[in-house]
């Protein structure tokens, strides 16, 4: 019986959680980080986890979640708690609900206060609590609809009455603690207990209310964000001419073409194909044998790779000046920019329409309307 695996984000400080069954090695995922992505891939590869549920104890405001990433690469599904209003979850979680992942069963509990939508889970005898009870502490209320009379009946009255034995397994830490327990927070948790008893409503409050923290850094960022999931490896606006299997003059490159003739043309010789999707992509969706991948975006925050022209101009090296080159990305979007720059060095630099997995469909799937992989061109996966 395994505990949970813990893993640290030092700039937010936050803790993120990877629980799993030991039979169906089914696997939940609880407040991811996106410049922590990759390690999380890692952790769940080597593992050999397969991610079911991507949950986030509320919309955060000093980091931003990477669970829009992980739906992509992994297939999981975000759940997500009901009155946050993050609404591209699939699952809207509702108080006292239950997610089962292989034999396991992962409790909801609404604890509002740090926001009104807040909630903590339990698995097993352990409690996950976010911001919402943290140790020898409790998460802030004084923004984003946050509560002191709230947090204080879901301390109380919800996650002190789990049994003493009940791990507990904050969202946060500053002082380089990893985990407490319900008996522990009794008795030494200075925002609830004075003078050796449980405060009052009344004077918690007071303490709550003056208190005068200062506005999380990130939170004009951070909250649009994770309402919407976390941020998507796509941020450019639909291409008009996204469905068009013609080679159309574009501005700032030779122009679109559609996977099949992109496939003609990569087999001819004609033209170098180049897969610029993250290194993450290619290692859980899929790649094409023998082509070379240059990331155009990375991780932390799917920022432009600086080193994406050098690159560039090494994979062509030997190549005469005006050579075709082919850019593929998930869906035909992000390798716009990347043509346009490619063509900036010379090259005469198309986009290929669909990319590798094409747009989603009506369940939010991909690999299903269009692409690389769904026009039944070549393609392997580890």
């Amino acid at each position: 019986m395994h505990t949970p695996i813990q893993l640290f984000d030092p700039a937010s400080s936050t803790y993120t959680y990877l629980i799993w069954d030991e039979a169906s090695f089914e696997a939940i995922i609880i407040d991811p980080v996106d410049t922590q992505l990759q390690r999380d891939l890692v952790v769940i590869s080597e593992r050999g986890l397969k991610l079911k549920y991507i949950v986030e104890t509320h919309a955060h405001a000093d980091h931003i979640t990477s669970a829009a990433q992980l739906i992509e690469l992994t297939g999981a599904q975000a759940a997500t708690p009901a009155g946050c209003g993050i609404k591209p979850s699939a699952i809207q979680l509702q108080d006292g609900q239950v997610l089962q992942f292989g034999g396991e069963s992962f409790k909801a509990l609404h604890t509002p206060g740090h926001t009104a939508g807040s909630m903590s889970f339990v698995w097993r005898d352990h409690v996950f609590t976010g911001d919402t009870l943290l140790i020898g502490g409790c998460g802030r209320t004084d923004f984003q609809s946050g509560s002191a009379a709230a947090l204080y009946r879901s301390l109380t009255q919800v996650l002190l009455n789990l049994p003493d034995h009940t791990t507990v397994w904050p969202g946060h830490d500053y002082k380089g603690q990893t985990h407490s327990s319900i008996a522990q927070e009794k008795i030494s948790n200075l925002r609830l207990i004075v003078d050796g008893r449980l405060r009052t409503e009344a004077e918690f409050i007071t303490l709550m209310d003056g208190l005068q923290l200062p506005r999380p850094k990130r939170i004009d960022e951070a909250v649009p964000a994770n309402l919407s999931l976390g941020v998507r490896h796509d941020a450019y606006e639909r291409h008009a001419a996204l469905t068009q299997p013609q080679v159309p003059k574009q501005a700032g490159y030779a122009g679109d073409i559609s996977p099949q003739l992109a496939y003609q043309w990569w087999q001819s010789g004609e033209a170098v194909l180049i897969d610029i999707r993250s290194a993450a992509e290619r290692a859980w969706v899929g790649f094409i044998p023998n082509v070379p991948g240059i990331e155009f975006k990375i991780w932390p925050g799917m920022a432009i790779n600086p080193e994406y022209e050098a690159q560039l101009q090494a994979a062509m090296q030997g190549k005469p000046k005006g050579s075709k080159v082919m850019l593929l990305c998930r869906s035909g979007i992000r390798s716009i920019p990347a043509a346009q720059r490619a063509q900036a060095l010379g090259f005469e630099a198309y986009n290929i329409l669909e990319g590798f997995e094409g747009d989603p469909d009506a369940q939010a799937h991909r690999n299903t309307v269009g692409g690389w992989r769904a026009r039944g061109l070549p393609w392997a996966q580890n």
